[in-house]
């Protein structure tokens, strides 16, 4: 059985609307995403389709190297996975990029998840929602919590989780010189080391 990895990441854009979401949770990281490859060359989420405007989201890839990650913060989680299930969670997000017309970012939901209540609203997520929900589907979210309450920092709980890096994003990105101080053989491998 041929064993791959996924990469979970946290991250904190410092935006407005990030800071207004991090006073009600007081989490460090309140944005989720997910990558197949260590360089996340392109990370998967729902969020911003337009960097200058918050309320127009649905799903987006990311490039974790520019625009409102440039600054950014995070945590970087591994996940070792079965080829089935990369294979499923890799249909997920083909059905999802085919058909993102039809999806929407879903607002009510974060309010929902502020009052611990759950909305499963069709074809709208948040971004810990569609991670989860993406995991799931993969059989890889092992969670009991519902998918629409589920939050950045629960993804993190969930044991199969492997924190690989924290700290600002550009050191992942800068070359060797920036990384002296850093031993991670994930930040190394990720510039090609």
């Amino acid at each position: 059985m041929n064993e791959k990895k996924i990469y979970l990441l946290l991250t904190d854009t410092g935006t407005l609307f990030t800071r207004t979401i991090k006073m009600f949770t007081k989490k460090p990281y309140n944005h989720a995403s997910f990558a197949f490859d260590s360089k996340l060359l392109e990370t998967y989420s729902f969020g911003r389709k337009n960097p200058y405007n918050p309320f127009i989201g649905g799903f987006v890839k990311e490039n974790v190297r520019s625009g409102l990650f440039k600054h950014a913060k995070g945590a970087i989680f591994s996940c070792t996975v079965t080829e089935e299930q990369m294979m499923h969670l890799k249909l997920f997000i083909q059905k999802i990029e085919s058909q993102q017309h039809c999806y929407k970012y879903n607002f009510l939901g974060l309010f929902a998840v502020l009052f611990n209540k759950p909305i499963i609203r069709e074809n709208a997520f948040f971004c810990s929602e569609f991670v989860a929900t993406a995991l799931y589907e993969a059989s890889i979210l092992r969670l009991s919590k519902p998918l629409s309450l589920i939050t950045p920092d629960d993804l993190q709980q969930d044991e199969q989780f492997d924190l690989i890096y924290e700290g600002p994003l550009t050191n992942l990105f800068k070359g060797v010189e920036a990384l002296k101080d850093t031993t991670s053989a994930f930040a190394m491998e990720s510039i090609g080391i």
